[in-house]
């Protein structure tokens, strides 16, 4: 027990740095914990609705189609977009962000760009996407201080004066109509994006991104924070959508045919999913999610509040340590591992509930990773129980096996029946001892001697099995039964004089191998029931299945009053048990040391119904 506890504890230890080095370092569960939850982050989606003034002008196929025969194969004019300008700010919109790069003048179609600039004149609610190129390519870039202003940049106690940065801001828009932020959305170790940026963090200025310059200038709160969770609503193109091709073709007409005002106070996104375009990503929604619907998602979570809260990493790493812990104590105050295991489960489910229902509260709950943890720990100490019960059983079953027939203890052990403490039981106990043993040897060597006794033993031990005995012991050249242990068996006297019977035919078959010159061979057989300890008797290291009491004494002394009287003689108490299932010869009374009284004996002399020899011994588990 002590070295069982000194393992549980190194092994404890050093599960639990493991924990430590997997949550902070190695993080090799991170997949299966986005699996998880992205699955569920789905399944809440469904039921969370997008924000209905955030709405989508979308350049989709039909439009391109529809478009080219009007302003030209993609890239159209810019003096298209200024038409869609002064058509959707006419509605009044309480923003109209484009999703389109700018970076590049048209240097053929000058006059274009400069009626796009003319149409942003006055309008002071357009905001334009800037990328941030690779900050290898910074050293090239722009000093931040020169265009901070321009830009937007926000200044901190951080901010390094010669700092230079490689982006690109839409060239084709005039500076005085910059309001500008980037677009970056960012995918995580699986290639999943889950983030937004709020703001970019460049040698201490720090730059807003699109989201957070739209939210920002109509006078949202913005959280200054690197980046959010973004907290998904509907499934798939969850944003109200209006064909680009509709909207100009409704603007070019003298008399427009649409509501003109299904765009006023709302958030007008104008971009291009068109499949030719592959701007498509990867969320936890579906791998093919449109990225103006993303940009949408942001600006709707920033304006709302409603992106996703983790906590931090540490209070999972306390939650995986302190469930290992109390799995430890549990196995340390040898509480059933299955018991462990279905609280375990209880508590498994109950946190995957938890998560789930967190969501609706704007808490994202990472517990895939901690759970994980704590079942292959406990699989880990439940493995060795099952190993060292599997070596107990085995061993109780070789230690058995010595005394009861191997078919009966296996079915002791598989019902869980085994009792290996002392218990009183009621049993019937059988001594069988030999008689003429001394002219047996000598008349042959101590090999033979030893060789016919093996052999006459082997053949006695089999009735005694084959009647649901158990073998107690070898006393020289006695042998010591009993029925009634450690199965129950109602009918353990019928069963011992069954196999007294059996023995004794046993015999003259043995005595007919050995030959006239042994005729004298013989065994006394006495039997006894009643009352007595049972169990696993003796040192810490030795110990023997055995039967002790006065009804093993009383049976030993029957079988020493065989001599000259009957070869098998029972006491009246197993002849009463026995009931009418044989015919007994009355022997009278004799005296006993030990006993104050005379113990009447009997003799069985035949079963009343032969097929009752044959009967199946009755057995009950303990």
């Amino acid at each position: 027990m002590k070295q069982s506890g000194n393992f549980l504890n190194v092994f404890t230890v050093f599960v639990l740095l493991l924990v430590c080095i997997e949550m902070s370092w190695l993080q090799t569960l991170r997949p299966l914990e986005f699996g998880l939850s992205d699955f569920l982050v789905k399944i809440h989606a469904r039921s969370t609705q997008p924000d209905p003034d955030v709405v989508i002008v979308n350049i989709d196929d039909a439009s391109l189609a529809r478009m080219e025969d009007k302003v030209g194969s993609w890239f159209w004019p810019r003096s298209v977009h200024g038409e869609m300008i002064e058509g959707i700010s006419k509605q009044g919109p309480e923003a109209i962000v484009f999703d389109l790069s700018f970076v590049e003048r048209d240097l053929y179609r000058v006059e274009s760009d400069a009626m796009f600039n003319q149409a942003l004149a006055g309008k002071e609610n357009i905001f334009f996407p800037l990328i941030r190129l690779s900050s290898e390519q910074d050293k090239n870039g722009p000093k931040l201080s020169q265009i901070a202003d321009k830009l937007g940049l926000i200044k901190t106690e951080f901010s390094l004066p010669n700092a230079r940065a490689a982006l690109m801001p839409p060239l084709a828009v005039a500076t005085q109509y910059w309001r500008l932020g980037t677009v970056n959305f960012l995918n995580d170790i699986d290639g999943v994006g889950r983030k937004y940026d709020v703001y970019q963090n460049l040698y201490g200025w720090l730059m807003p991104s699109l989201p957070a310059k739209v939210v920002s200038a109509l006078g949202y709160q913005v959280p200054e924070v690197e980046h959010i969770v973004l907290s998904w609503g509907g499934a798939k193109n969850p944003y109200r959508r209006f064909s680009y091709a509709d909207l100009y073709d409704d603007f070019n007409r003298e008399t427009p045919l649409r509501d003109p005002t299904e765009l006023a106070g709302k958030i007008v996104i104008i971009g291009a999913d068109a499949s030719a375009l592959h701007d498509i990503r990867v969320t936890p929604i579906d791998s093919l999610y449109s990225g103006l619907d993303i940009l949408a998602t942001a600006i709707d979570n920033l304006k709302n509040g409603r992106y996703m809260t983790l906590l931090p990493m540490w209070s999972y790493l306390l939650i995986s340590l302190g469930s290992i812990v109390s799995v430890y104590v549990c196995f340390l105050l040898r509480i059933n591992a299955i018991s462990v295991g279905v609280s375990l489960l209880g508590a498994s489910v109950l946190g995957l509930l938890v998560s789930y229902l967190f969501l609706s509260q704007l808490l994202l709950l990472h517990l895939l990773t901690p759970l994980v943890l704590v079942w292959l720990y406990y699989f880990s100490l439940a493995l060795r129980e099952y190993l060292i019960e599997r070596q107990s059983r085995m061993k109780a079953i070789r230690l058995f096996s010595r005394f009861v027939n191997p078919l009966v203890v296996k079915e002791l052990v598989s019902s869980e029946g085994l009792s290996r403490e002392g218990e009183s039981r009621e049993i019937s106990v059988l001594f069988s001892d030999i008689r003429g043993f001394t002219s047996l040897s000598e008349n042959r060597s101590p090999q033979e001697v030893v060789s016919l006794l093996n052999r006459y033993f082997t053949l006695q031990v089999a009735v005694v099995f084959k009647h649901g005995g158990s073998l107690d012991k070898f006393i020289g050249d006695c042998i010591m039964a009993f029925w009634g242990a450690p199965l129950d068996d109602h009918q353990h006297a019928v069963n011992a004089v069954k196999a007294a019977l059996e023995m004794a035919e046993v015999l003259q078959q043995f005595k007919q191998e050995l030959g006239e010159q042994d005729a004298d061979f013989d065994v006394g057989i006495g039997i006894h029931s009643g009352p007595a300890v049972v169990g696993l008797i003796g040192s810490d290291q030795r110990k023997e299945y055995t039967a002790i009491g006065d009804t093993v004494n009383l049976a030993s002394r029957i079988e020493g009053l065989t001599k000259g009287v009957s070869r098998i003689l029972v006491s009246s108490d197993t002849k009463t048990l026995c009931g009418e299932r044989f015919d007994f010869e009355p022997f009278g009374f004799y005296k006993v040391k030990g006993r104050a009284k005379d113990v009447e004996l009997f003799a069985p002399t035949e079963a009343v119904n032969i097929s009752d020899l044959e009967r199946p011994v009755n057995r009950e588990r303990v």
